[in-house]
């Protein structure tokens, strides 16, 4: 017969609770998405305030509204001790933040905001209608010039197969083959084409010259232009190579993709999260609080809530709101000292880059920085993403200063984004007619005293967006 007992198990559990999970994910937003996040909190929760400088009243109204939500919380200097890295140095941060706002102009002289200046770039499909409109079609084939625009892709390609869009579209094909013929002469050169072959083709019929060099070479020896065999070439066109030469100059100038002079330029600007000067023989780093939005607890709701009744739904709206609140602004004030505790440490650790530049970075890992201050390397991690350092030597992504270690002969170790720097260089240094192999670059860099495989060069190399040797070099 089976036996009935009872037993009792102590064990410990992390509970992701929501505030955690709040502190969280506003550790790994960027500056934009944490300023949106702001914004849509300061649109839901009433309790919250925009200010534009901080007061001590404010804080003190911090302070009371984090004991109302749970009274057990005891003064604030009490997180001034630095052996507690999960609590927060309120006194300390708040009176960090106290200076003068920025004084307006008095006149009516307006200043510039440059996000306000609208630019505008026409496309390639408007450049294109336009043509079309200019071209003087009858209404039918302007429609038909029209749709066949709609398929070609940013790069100036149509790879839908016409079979296809005359079965979707319900149209003759021979109606879209007539038209297209017209579309191929639209500008840029060699728009309308359907493989690189008729791309190229298109642009060699607009070359002011006679083409049917151009256009036999392009058509018959597409392979040798690539892997750029001009002996090959001028023996099966009976032609002498510095002939052949001459006229690859002219193919090798034409664009493989004629619709990205439209594209939409991918510009990308970048604000700071925070900033290292240099001031006499040391670094110092600063938080860019500039743009974000400071937050404040408010009067009025906070006074509400004391009129209304423990337990009345009003209270309880208000409390929920208001344990948000501090919450929010907890985790935001959080954020920024994780920033900056890791971007100290990383000064400290990078020293010599910040004095030298890049080809003195050092190899280092998330666990370096994150046994340096204390926290976990996914906290490290959470913090490097999508946050960027402006310092002497230019704006780097935090990401950037972590990277692995290339053995020397000595015994040390060199970063890996200097190893690709001197690649960079002995590329950059190199005779064109006769390009630096993977291998020849490996033998360079064992000279200096760097240990790398071929394999690890060929990697680096396609990192940086450097072509093999056997496409870099020129025959003139």
């Amino acid at each position: 017969m089976a036996k009935l007992s009872q037993s009792m198990n102590l064990s410990q559990t992390l509970r992701m609770t929501p505030q955690l999970q709040q502190a969280i994910k506003l550790l790994q937003l960027s500056r934009m998405e944490l300023e949106g996040a702001i914004r849509k909190e300061l649109d839901e929760n009433p309790i919250l305030e925009e200010t534009q400088e901080v007061k001590e009243e404010d804080f003190q109204r911090a302070k009371e509204a984090e004991r109302e939500v749970d009274p057990s919380q005891t003064d604030t200097r009490q997180d001034q001790d630095p052996q507690k890295q999960d609590e927060f140095d309120w006194d300390n941060y708040l009176e960090s933040q106290q200076r003068p706002q920025q004084m307006s102009s008095g006149g009516n002289e307006e200043i510039m905001n440059y996000e306000n200046v609208i630019t505008t770039q026409e496309s390639l499909h408007e450049h294109l209608s336009w043509q079309a409109r200019m071209y003087g079609f009858n209404e039918e084939e302007l429609n038909i010039a029209e749709l066949l625009i709609d398929y070609i892709d940013d790069d100036g390609y149509l790879h839908t197969p016409l079979s296809e869009i005359a079965a979707s579209e319900n149209i003759p094909e021979q109606d879209l083959v007539d038209v297209l013929k017209f579309v191929q002469e639209f500008d840029p050169a060699g728009v309308g084409a359907r493989d690189l072959k008729e791309c190229l083709l298109l642009q060699a019929k607009a070359v002011e010259e006679d083409t049917n060099d151009l256009v036999y070479l392009i058509s018959n020896h597409l392979k040798d232009l690539e892997k750029k065999n001009f002996d090959g070439i001028a023996k099966a066109m009976n032609r002498d190579i510095s002939e052949i030469a001459e006229m690859c100059k002219i193919i090798y100038a034409m664009d493989p993709k004629p619709g990205r002079t439209y594209a939409p330029q991918d510009t990308q600007y970048v604000t700071p999260d925070v900033y290292v000067y240099k001031v006499g023989d040391d670094y110092m780093v600063s938080l860019n609080e500039d743009g974000l939005p400071r937050l404040k607890i408010s009067n009025f709701y906070k006074n509400m809530m004391k009129q209304a009744g423990k337990g009345d739904k009003t209270h309880e709206y208000i409390q929920d709101k208001l344990r948000s609140a501090v919450w929010l602004i907890k985790s935001i004030h959080q954020r920024q000292r994780t920033i900056y505790k890791v971007t100290e440490s990383i000064v400290k650790h990078q020293r010599e880059f910040f004095d030298k530049g890049t080809a003195h970075l050092k190899p280092m890992v998330l666990r370096d920085i994150a046994n340096d201050i204390g926290m976990h390397e996914s906290t490290v991690s959470r913090v490097t993403n999508s946050k960027y350092m402006h310092t002497p030597q230019g704006i780097f992504e935090l990401k950037y200063f972590f990277n692995s270690g290339i053995s020397t002969s000595d015994g040390d170790s060199m970063a890996s984004e200097s190893v690709k720097l001197k690649i960079k260089s002995l590329i950059s240094n190199e005779d064109p007619k006769d390009p630096l192999s993977d291998q020849k670059i490996v033998d360079l860099l064992e000279k200096e005293g760097i240990q790398i495989a071929r394999r690890t060069v060929a990697k680096y190399r396609d990192m940086l967006k450097i072509l093999p040797s056997s496409r870099r070099k020129k025959v003139f």
